[in-house]
């Protein structure tokens, strides 16, 4: 596997002690992160099975590393189809790739529409008041609808009680723009409409 923007290296770290991986790549563009992954896997004793490299996003993976599957993990959407891209640009696609967006989840899903990769499974998780998706992906065409892109074409099958706590919380917080709206007296603009959309369509996936 790889781990694109790696940091410390922790994740191929722990899958190498618990022998679930038997060889990686931790890639990082900034020496500052790419020193601390070099430290990580040199006292941990894996060097052996995880290699660091010092490189912009895919470029960190060659040919004869034989990768099968690539995660990118803990940035923002956009930046992750911006690698992705970039990767393509080189002939560079994966059979798996789990990916973790920080913001504009549905820009990823877009991309991989797009692209021809199939989500088949997806978990939310939650840390503090913050909220994670993770999305595991395969090569393969798929036809995501409106709603899919925007709630994850398994999560919101599977609705979970964590799912349901962030879109809980996004309701909450466009009421308020909505109320904020009203008061300005600007609802008849474009961006009342569009917030007002916004916010039945979330009633809707969490009532159906």
């Amino acid at each position: 596997m790889a781990d694109i923007g790696s940091d410390h290296a922790y994740l191929p770290a722990y899958l190498a002690r618990h022998q679930q991986i038997d060889y990686a790549i931790a890639g990082e563009v900034a020496r500052g992160p790419f020193d601390n992954a070099k430290h990580e896997i040199q006292s941990q004793g894996l060097a052996d099975i995880v290699h660091p490299r010092l490189a912009n996003g895919l470029k960190a993976i060659t040919p004869d590393d034989k990768i099968d599957t690539v995660i990118i993990a803990g940035m923002g959407g956009i930046l992750i189809t911006e690698i992705l891209s970039a990767g393509l640009t080189q002939h560079q696609r994966f059979p798996n790739l789990i990916l973790q967006p920080n913001t504009d989840e549905f820009i990823v899903r877009e991309w991989l529409m797009k692209h021809d990769y199939t989500i088949h499974s997806e978990s939310i998780v939650q840390e503090g008041k913050h909220f994670y998706e993770v999305m595991m992906i395969e090569q393969g065409k798929q036809t995501l609808s409106r709603q899919d892109i925007y709630f994850g074409p398994v999560l919101s099958k599977q609705k979970s009680p964590t799912f349901k706590a962030r879109w809980e919380k996004e309701l909450e917080r466009i009421h308020i723009i909505l109320l904020k709206l009203r008061q300005a007296n600007k609802m008849n603009t474009q961006a009342y409409d569009e917030w007002s959309q916004r916010y039945q369509e979330i009633q809707e996936v969490l009532n159906r």
